[in-house]
């Protein structure tokens, strides 16, 4: 039987991260998974705390009522309406998460879930907080659709720093909720979320998969991504760590809040690849899988 998963991983990804939750709800009682250790960024994070704290079938329901009422991704009217948002995203995002994560869910959070890890990202001190959001998407998508990087490192070389903070270090869920937007935003979608004074930005402009916020000895590792990588198998390993990606490519776009069926379409996606991987898992050996070198990205 393969051991058990001490730490897990949810990458970034916006609303394909209900593959995650999908996923997830599945494995979780089918291999008895307790991780010690979590890491999460962006709207991983945001899912990572969704499983520990409330109900996922609940949670899609509350974006059907929501987006009910709302119609569009963007409001080009808004631009001459003082007070308007020309993107509906933040607020949505904002409530969203009072919602699914405040109050009862919050003290669950803080007394039931493994330890969760958060990661964002702070922007170059040579730049300002504009340029750096240009020039960090610039460099996310850079290696996203050309390089398709497992684990991008363009934005470190660029300057972008990470940062990691507890959740079970939120004194409240005000500091919670400001914590997921800061490992999330991504302007003109969020406004950027100042944290101590400084700008931050969504910490996948530093690694979208964040395995560096984990523990170097911290035993096995499941990592959860929210994207195909191509020429990887469903289930890889790299540099001793357990890969999962979707079996097929999310049906929802990352910023898309107009779209609560294809949410349900993502979560079904990983409720499906989750009964995959424990009957994988379950397996007496390991079964033949995609190897890859420690050094390259390429399959060995």
């Amino acid at each position: 039987m393969v051991a058990i998963y001490e730490q897990v991983v949810f990458a970034g990804g916006g609303h394909r991260c209900w593959w995650q939750a999908g996923f997830w709800d599945v494995v979780k009682p089918a291999i008895g998974l307790a991780p010690r250790v979590i890491a999460g960024v962006s709207a991983g994070a945001a899912t990572a705390c969704l499983v520990h704290a409330n109900d996922s079938r609940d949670a899609l329901d509350y974006y059907r009522r929501v987006l009910s009422g709302n119609p569009r991704n963007m409001y080009p009217r808004n631009l001459l309406r003082a007070g308007r948002a020309v993107f509906p995203h933040n607020e949505i995002y904002r409530s969203a998460l009072r919602h699914l994560l405040g109050g009862a869910h919050f003290r669950r959070l803080q007394t039931q879930a493994p330890e969760i890890r958060v990661q964002f990202a702070r922007i170059p001190r040579w730049l300002g907080p504009r340029s750096a959001v240009a020039i960090g998407l610039l460099a996310y998508n850079l290696e996203k659709y050309t390089l398709r990087s497992l684990h991008p490192r363009l934005g470190r070389r660029l300057g972008f720093t990470r940062e990691i903070v507890r959740v079970q270090d939120c004194r409240d869920e005000d500091e919670l909720i400001s914590l997921i937007i800061a490992s999330s935003c991504t302007p003109p979608f969020t406004p950027i979320e100042y944290r101590g004074g400084r700008p931050t930005i969504d910490g996948g402009l530093v690694d979208n998969v964040p395995v560096d916020a984990l523990d170097a000895d911290g035993g096995a590792t499941l990592v959860l991504t929210t994207r195909r990588y191509p020429g990887r198998d469903t289930v890889f390993e790299f540099r001793g760590r357990t890969y999962v990606q979707p079996s097929n490519k999310a049906p929802v776009s990352s910023w898309d809040y107009t779209a609560p069926d294809a949410y349900a379409r993502t979560y079904a996606l990983g409720r499906a690849d989750g009964e995959a991987f424990a009957r994988w898992y379950a397996r007496q050996g390991r079964p033949t899988i995609a190897r890859y070198d420690s050094n390259r990205e390429t399959k060995t």
